[in-house]
């Protein structure tokens, strides 16, 4: 690019358009003069009036556009095609166009002040919204603000978060990209990069463009770019060999089949306005004699360039002299095809919205006959004021302008598909109504095809989907879709996929190992169906038995002077309480209860405290009996048979009033642990009140200190079998087990302090069984000749 120096002393050159034609806009040029002709020749709209007209070429620039813009008010003559000679020619009524946004910015500014109505076919961006700058603009294409929204809900809805994104350096680009970008960040969408770029920018601009597309990670590419612009950037792409990009287009470009020769675009997809049918258009476009064309500069231009010969004879040029023979029939051209009459509806629909307001503004509906003056004289203001309210329906097309000056936003969802032939064609897969409610507002009702003819959606994410069971951590200094999945922690779970955060589970639930599911915790407790429940309630049994075969084998032999001399009722006493104690141990295997809480403990501290009170019994009868063979002695007396009954009731009843209050005030109940294990329930009995817990085994461990201290001062006393010593062995034992017992309960997790405390009942009753009666039942059973009267009365034993 070169800058143009201004000396101000002469004229400057004028302005003229550089490139070739574009015939798809010839197309909309002439499908507005079929409209007009269509209009002249109806006897229902603007009947007896005729519609002139004059056609500007501003060649997409924006200086072009000013200057046609002082052309059209300074009533010059027309550049190059007129119709007809009208009763107020010279007088501009409404202005059809601009194709593009920036040159209609430019025209609404300079005519907006004279109120002169300005309909464009193809200007979108929304920015052409604001009524307070633009008041004199409408338009029959839908704005950017519909059409952004929507390809940012297409590009969610197959999951596209990691996208590039070019654009033209216009005021349609720029706006559009703008709102686009803007709906995109509310769907979550990331935008990798952001280019701009515009046909009149140097090569390297757009090569630079070019490299940034082929270098980057996104595989979708939103382009909101006019077509003729996005043409350049497709022919830079297509020099050298490119990564495989999958295109989402703008409407501008979506639709202009003259781009589909580009095949690796193949599988684009846009929205683009509704394709319409208009009735006898395609036989006008053809209709084109070689008169007409002579006529015109524009379709000579046209005529040369599409059968690459010339009409006059010209030394500027090396091109034959068409011979007569070309047929506009058989050309292949935008300007030809009217499959895809899309733009083209919106210039025809403006064209009719135009004259429906002049109809407003100079007919009168008389006896159901329209009567027209055509020498009324009307002002440019009212045509604008009129054609704000048009509403009407024209080849079942509805016409009509918000308060806005936008139509009803309506699009197909178009598809770059390739034939079997390997043409590429447009295919509509689906469509968009602003108008209908939210969640049907979008419809897609055939299958797409993608970027290299591929079936399944491509995939254009900066980091991979986080799988249930871990959590989304932003990557630093990146974008909000580049992220790393981690792993949710004991407890928590994400039962969803790209889920931001753990949930905890409820507590008396656990993760699952892959932590997308939280199970319900195993409830433990110590069972019958576990070997260690199995082998304590063994035991227990085994113990029980003991006790049971002992009593027997003492009832078989109650006689005999052994028996009779350890003082036989205590005996069958502490045997039966030794039995209960043995299956006291049962109620606490099992799951806890409301009644078992109560009665492991109650029963066992009232068991073992009738134990330790026949034991104590035992123990004050054999000092009394010692002191009751010294001359003079009488202490028997105060301590027989009643008195021994009276202590063992007397202490078993204190127990039996400690538990009761126990009971009474806050008894043991069942209970879930929740907090020794986090993976599992313990299932256990709480203690309710842990004073009368300590309570019960304190008064246990009272009377068998007492019990051991009197069975120590008894050891020595000179029997040949003296129970004082076996006793102070039992006590020995019995204290050394509950002593280790409480550390060891209170450091036992879960069902091992149930475990804890049935070893320690079972031990200490094994110790009292087996050291006090084991030895008198092996002299009964296997040494009756030590069992007799003298054998026991005999001080000094052998």
């Amino acid at each position: 690019m070169h800058t143009v120096k201004h000396n101000y002393t002469t004229m400057p050159e004028p302005l003229r358009c550089k490139g070739s034609l574009d015939s798809r806009q010839l197309r909309f040029s002439r499908a507005m003069i079929f409209a007009i002709e269509e209009i002249n020749n109806s006897t229902e709209l603007l009947p007896g009036i005729k519609l002139g007209y004059q056609i500007y070429d501003s060649c997409a620039s924006v200086p072009v556009t000013v200057h046609v813009a002082f052309q059209l008010l300074n009533s010059l003559d027309p550049v190059f095609y007129t119709g007809d000679n009208c009763s107020t020619s010279g007088m501009v009524m409404a202005v059809i166009g601009e194709s593009g946004s920036s040159p209609s910015i430019s025209m609404s500014r300079i005519i907006g002040p004279f109120n002169i109505p300005q309909v464009s076919y193809f200007a979108t961006c929304a920015c052409l919204s604001n009524k307070q700058q633009y008041p004199n603009f409408l338009r029959t294409v839908p704005s950017d603000q519909f059409q952004a929204e929507a390809l940012a809900k297409l590009v969610k809805h197959f999951g596209w978060t990691w996208i590039g994104a070019v654009r033209s350096d216009s005021d349609y680009g720029n706006n559009g990209m703008a709102t686009f970008l803007d709906a995109a960040r509310k769907e979550g969408i990331c935008v990798e990069y952001s280019e701009s770029f515009y046909r009149t920018h140097p090569r390297s601009r757009i090569q630079r463009v070019a490299d940034v597309i082929r270098s980057s990670t996104a595989m979708v590419v939103v382009a909101f770019a006019a077509s003729g612009d996005l043409r350049l950037l497709l022919e830079e792409l297509s020099l050298e060999p490119s990564p495989p990009r999958q295109w989402i287009g703008s409407e501008s470009w979506v639709t202009n089949t003259d781009l589909l020769r580009f095949s690796f675009c193949s599988g684009a997809i846009g929205f683009g306005i509704k394709r319409s049918v208009i009735p006898g258009l395609r036989d006008f476009f053809l209709d084109l004699s070689p008169s007409k064309v002579a006529a015109s500069p524009v379709l000579t231009e046209f005529w040369e360039d599409a059968f690459n010969c010339r009409l006059r004879k010209s030394a500027a040029t090396d091109k034959s002299v068409c011979n007569g023979t070309e047929d506009i029939k058989t050309l292949q051209s935008p300007y030809t095809d009217t499959s895809q009459l899309r733009i083209t509806n919106m210039v025809y629909k403006a064209v009719y919205a135009i004259a429906h307001a002049i109809h407003k503004a100079v007919c009168q509906e008389t006896n159901s006959k329209t009567q027209c003056d055509k020498f009324t004289r009307i002002e440019s203001k009212e045509v604008l004021t009129q054609l704000k309210k048009v509403h009407f329906s024209q080849n079942g097309y509805d016409v009509s302008f918000d308060t806005n000056g936008d139509p009803v936003a309506r699009y197909e969802l178009v598809n770059w598909q390739k034939s079997e032939s390997g043409r590429i064609k447009l295919v509509t897969v689906g469509q968009y109504d602003a108008s209908l409610p939210v969640g049907q507002k979008f419809l897609i009702n055939r299958n797409i095809t993608w970027v290299d003819g591929g079936t399944q959606v491509p995939l254009s994410v900066c980091s991979d989907s986080c799988p249930p069971g871990t959590r989304k951590v932003l990557q630093k200094g990146k974008p909000i879709c580049c992220y790393d999945c981690i792993p949710c922690p004991e407890g928590e779970i994400s039962n969803a996929a790209d889920s931001p955060d753990c949930l905890p589970c409820p507590k008396e639930f656990w993760t699952n190992a892959e932590r997308d599911t939280c199970l319900p915790k195993p409830v433990e407790f110590l069972s019958y169906n576990e070997v260690l429940g199995i082998l304590l309630a063994a035991f227990s049994v085994g113990g029980a038995c003991l006790a049971i075969i002992t009593a027997a084998v003492f009832y078989r032999h109650r006689t005999s002077p052994i028996v009779r001399a350890n003082n036989s009722e205590l005996s069958f006493l502490l045997l039966f309480s030794l039995t209960l104690c043995f299956s006291c141990s049962l109620t606490f295997i099992g799951a806890p209860s409301e009644w078992s809480c109560m009665l492991r403990h109650t029963v066992f501290g009232i068991t073992f405290v009738l134990c330790m009170s026949c034991v104590l019994g035992k123990t004050i009868v054999v000092l009394m009996a010692f002191r009751a063979t010294l001359p003079g002695s009488n202490v028997m007396k105060w301590f027989g048979p009643p008195q021994q009954r009276m202590t063992v009731v007397s202490f078993t009843f204190l127990q039996v009033l400690i538990c009761t209050i126990w009971l009474s005030l806050s008894p043991p109940f069942p209970m879930k642990n929740l907090t020794i294990y986090k993976e599992r329930i313990i299932l256990e009995c709480a203690l309710g009140s842990a004073v009368g817990f300590w309570a019960v085994l304190g008064y246990i461990g009272l009377l068998a200190v007492f019990c051991f201290v009197l069975a120590v001062l008894a050891r020595k006393l000179p029997d040949n079998f003296n129970e004082a010593k076996l006793i102070t062995f039992s006590m020995l034992i019995f204290c050394a087990v509950w002593i280790t017992f409480i550390p060891a309960y209170l450091s036992s997790p879960g069902k091992f302090t149930v475990a804890v405390e049935i070893f320690a009942i079972l031990a200490s009753s094994f110790g009292l069984i087996l050291c006090i009666f084991a030895p008198k039942c092996f002299i009964i059973l296997f040494k009756p000749e030590k069992n007799t009267k003298k054998h026991l009365m005999n001080k000094n034993p052998s």
